[in-house]
């Protein structure tokens, strides 16, 4: 496959084991993929027949592990050929599971007996618990790729999965019944891929972006279940791919990482690196917030050339593009540590030329180099939440993996540097933006004498109903204004969404009006709270 692209892959849904919990509230099953020992819980939606689009999917894959893959399920088929459709199941436990599960997917019974397929097309959201889940997959203008077709073609109907496999029993034969394609959930790269990412964990997403000459665009997902084992004290092993997550842990890499800026954001990256057992070596400017992280098991560096020059991965996290650059180019900065080899990840929101800029000095000394800015707040970084858009060195995404998965619950790859960039800066923009109309609207609530909670409540019961909505809408109601995103940067973000508008003669009329607020309530001495200080502007 090409780069970006990933096969579908046969398998057979088996029983989970006993202490694996199912993902509460998705549709899915457990499957094992053949020519591996991998397994991962599989939405049912992404599930088509093996023998419909086996002929289709051995003409588009054309590598040598896939056609093992095909020639074991082959085997398999022939060895079980004439079996007994029903297996034995002794637990009056599982018998009630059954007669249940049968109760309630009914109406999908007829489909979800066929042998599945998992399609190489959208994964539509995730097989995560609530909020972490995997985003879709997309092809913007590629709707005759086998990605889309494999989609469209999909039947299947939204109904309960069968918990047992004597519920997936079908006409045909007992041994076709578990017998699926299918994308491999986890990380598994095409032959023509240099190396899988190793240690992964099953609860992260990673997305890839593949551009060719063509202008469409191609998203892959690796998916990585919500932490399914974090509360179980078994050592069930998921294994996807070449990966291994061991209730909800992620096995560390052995490189040396170091970590540059201990704000509001690297703060709780760094946390998360140190609880997954990385080596972490930091530096802030202000020396005395590197203690708390020291206690933690850090190692301390004296400046960011000395970290650059001691690890093997060194990431940044600062406030803008002057601080990024000083970080970079000023004295004893990361240029002066930076030799062959040494890999350098910026993680700061700047623009797309500031960002290219430090890729062509890091690469020049013969460094590699990764835009990596993320997507979330305080709490989101505390909690290892954060969604991670990276682009420029795709080796080096790689090497990233165990310290993406520390940090965040999801990774995108967006190609050559200045992606990242870009995109974190429209995101940050739509996210601004949409911080001062709340604002706007709470205001305008109270001076035409409705009350404000209503709103949020008439708002939380809507289509706009999200976390972010109600929790900022909770700050401004409770006068609570502890900066979780300072509002600083959301507009200085904003403020570089529309310079990059303004290089393309693109018009940001919604970011302009929203950037002019955001100034005002920085003369009103708001910089150092939450973005939903913007309130305060509509109040003087």
């Amino acid at each position: 496959g090409k780069l970006g692209r990933y096969p579908p892959w046969p398998g057979k849904i088996v029983n989970p084991p006993k202490d694996l919990k199912k993902p509460r509230g998705k549709k899915c099953f457990f499957v094992k993929f053949f020519g591996t020992e991998d397994h991962a819980w599989i939405k049912v939606e992404q599930l088509k027949p093996y023998h419909t689009h086996k002929e289709e999917m051995i003409k588009i894959n054309k590598g040598k592990r896939f056609q093992q893959a095909v020639d074991a399920v082959e085997e398999f088929l022939r060895k079980t050929k004439g079996k007994d459709q029903a297996s034995s199941h002794n637990s009056s436990e599982e018998k009630n599971r059954r007669n249940s599960s049968e109760e309630r997917g009914k109406q999908s019974a007829g489909e979800e007996k066929r042998k599945a397929s998992l399609s190489e097309g959208k994964l539509k959201k995730g097989t995560g618990e609530g909020k972490k889940r995997v985003s879709s997959v997309s092809s913007e203008r590629g709707s005759k790729s086998p990605l889309k077709r494999a989609q469209d073609q999909s039947p299947r109907k939204r109904g309960r999965p069968p918990k047992d496999e004597k519920d997936l029993t079908i006409p045909e034969s007992s041994t076709v019944k578990r017998v699926m394609t299918g994308t491999v959930a986890g990380f598994k790269w095409p032959p023509s891929v240099s190396e899988p990412v190793k240690d992964s964990d099953p609860h992260f997403h990673h997305f890839l972006l593949s551009q060719t000459e063509k202008p469409a665009v191609c998203y892959q997902a690796i998916t990585k279940k919500l932490k399914v084992c974090e509360e179980e004290t078994g050592s069930t092993s998921i294994q996807a791919a070449d990966s291994t997550a061991v209730n909800g842990s992620i096995t560390p890499t052995d490189k040396k990482i170091g970590f540059l800026g201990l704000g509001l954001m690297g703060s709780g990256i760094v946390s998360n690196l140190l609880k997954m057992g990385h080596t972490v070596t930091v530096w802030n400017r202000t020396a005395e917030k590197c203690d708390l992280f020291i206690q933690e098991g850090a190692r301390l560096g004296r400046t960011p050339a000395e970290v650059v020059s001691t690890c093997d991965i060194t990431f940044a996290c600062v406030s803008d593009p002057k601080a990024a650059k000083d970080l970079v180019l000023g004295p004893s900065g990361v240029l002066q540590g930076i030799r062959p080899g040494k890999c350098y990840v910026d993680m700061s929101t700047v623009d797309a030329d500031t960002v290219t800029e430090l890729a062509q000095v890091i690469v020049s000394r013969g460094g590699r180099f990764l835009e990596a800015p993320v997507s979330g707040n305080q709490q989101l970084s505390n909690d290892g939440m954060l969604v991670i858009l990276a682009a420029g060195d795709r080796g080096l995404y790689e090497d990233c993996s165990s310290c993406f998965q520390a940090m965040g619950k999801t990774s995108f790859f967006l190609g050559e540097v200045g992606n990242a960039a870009k995109m974190m800066l429209i995101v940050n923009m739509v996210q601004g933006s949409f911080m001062a109309t709340i604002a706007e609207g709470l205001t305008l609530a109270q001076v035409t004498g409705q009350s404000q909670q209503t709103l949020l409540d008439i708002l939380n019961q809507g289509q706009l109903a999200s976390i972010f909505l109600d929790q900022k809408c909770q700050n401004i109601l409770q006068g609570n204004f502890k900066p979780d995103f300072y509002l600083k940067y959301i507009q200085k973000d904003l403020r570089l969404a529309i310079a990059l508008g303004d290089s393309v003669n693109h018009p940001t009329p919604m970011a302009a009006a929203a950037n002019e607020v955001y100034k005002r309530a920085k003369a009103l001495d708001q910089s150092d709270n939450d973005m939903s200080a913007v309130y305060r502007a509509y109040i003087h």
